[in-house]
């Protein structure tokens, strides 16, 4: 078949255009084609990749707007649950809030909201109870949220000394500790600044990081609150005489600094991140220490070793590290705790993190974050490969 001849000048012009249109198609064509597929398998030792979805969350109802977000969790629905702070708002962000209204928005949601896997919000609550006889005091500021197998929702204030557990739609059930200081890390019947949790469902014990004021990790009973056992750094028996300043060219500290963050592995581990200490360290369920793994250690912020989440593949290949000073996410080989990748870096743009704080992964492999300071925000990282 013969092809009409062009010109001179078309042929030159078409000549020139011709790599950007090769270019153009490569770059489309394979990127369409990896967020088409599925992720690969994890047992085959892959990284994985995310990319941002700077559409979700959906915006929030009712002119509501969320503070620093100090918890985050994902349930076995794919639903995203945060705790944030509202009493962090400013007084410019709930113009809508005065009386009268300064401006059209805002208003501070409940502490407590629940989004759905498309990011629409399902539902809030949460607050100082409106009624004295409720049988609890509200912890503020709030830190921490974890939805056990029986789908109770766990609280905590980062500055008190109980946990509260709720039903989802936050009904309150149990009360762990009290509102009053405890005797410290040694004592069985108060909590000391409790940041996060994890349950084991087989046996009903719940796994504290107490670590904003104590050093130790704390185990009750789920059901009933009682106390069962606890341990410090390197499964030892915590003090709490003072520390000094962290020097990351002095021997690891024998003491928590700051057991912030704490996740449960199908297999009965335990991977504990002790932020002030800028490391995580791993235990089994009676406490017997087994691995630590220092985390960026020459940074000299506020630590590095925030709050972990294991990927979602049966092996739970990967460790995902939130680093709230270096504001990216770090990627850990669960066995070995070797560091083979990050994402995100300071700064205001989707996929970027200011004061990144907790960190959640969905049935599918998708992370999520959470931003406290000036973040004030959720995003979500969808898995590529």
């Amino acid at each position: 078949m013969a092809f009409p001849m062009i010109p001179l000048p078309g042929r030159l012009l078409l000549r020139a255009a011709l790599p950007l249109l090769i270019l153009s198609f490569l770059s489309c064509a394979p990127e369409a084609d990896a967020v088409a597929d599925a992720p690969s398998s994890d047992a085959a030792g892959e990284v994985p990749t995310f990319e941002v979805d700077p559409f979700w969350p959906k915006e929030l109802p009712n002119r509501w707007i969320i503070g620093e977000v100090r918890g985050l969790f994902v349930d076995d629905r794919d639903h995203v649950w945060v705790i944030h702070r509202p009493g962090n708002l400013t007084e410019r962000e709930l113009w809508a809030a005065q009386d009268p209204p300064a401006a059209e928005c805002c208003i501070a949601a409940p502490p407590v909201v629940e989004f759905d896997p498309e990011g629409n919000v399902v539902q809030a609550w949460g607050g100082p109870p409106d009624d004295p006889a409720a049988g609890y005091v509200w912890p503020e500021p709030e830190h921490g949220i974890f939805l056990d197998h029986q789908g109770f929702v766990w609280i905590a204030g980062n500055t008190g000394h109980q946990i509260l557990k709720f039903t989802r739609e936050g009904r309150h059930v149990l009360t762990i500790g009290g509102a009053d200081p405890g005797e410290g890390s040694n004592d069985p019947t108060r909590l000391g600044g409790p940041a996060a949790f994890a349950v084991n469902p087989e046996t009903g014990e719940l796994f504290v990081a107490d670590g904003y004021i104590n050093r130790r990790v704390v185990v009750y009973d789920a059901g009933t609150g009682e106390y069962k056992r606890h341990w410090g750094a390197y499964g030892e028996r915590p003090e709490d005489g003072e520390l000094g300043r962290y020097d990351p060219d002095a021997p690891p500290a024998r003491q928590f600094r700051t057991a912030h963050g704490i996740v449960r592995s199908h297999d009965g581990l335990l991977y504990v991140s002790d932020r002030g200490n800028d490391r995580v360290q791993v235990f089994r369920e009676d406490g017997a220490f087994v691995m630590e793994r220092r985390v960026a250690p020459q940074t000299r912020g506020s630590g590095t070793a925030f709050t972990p989440a294991l990927s979602h593949d049966p092996g739970q290949a990967f460790l995902y590290l939130m680093d709230g000073t270096n504001n990216k996410v770090r990627v850990l080989r669960r066995d070995g705790l070797e560091e083979v990748g990050q994402f995100g870096h300071a700064g205001r743009h989707a996929g970027q993190f200011l004061r990144a704080h907790v960190i959640g992964v969905d049935s599918e492999g998708n992370v999520f974050t959470g931003e406290a300071g000036d973040g004030k925000r959720v995003q979500k990282f969808r898995r590529v490969r």
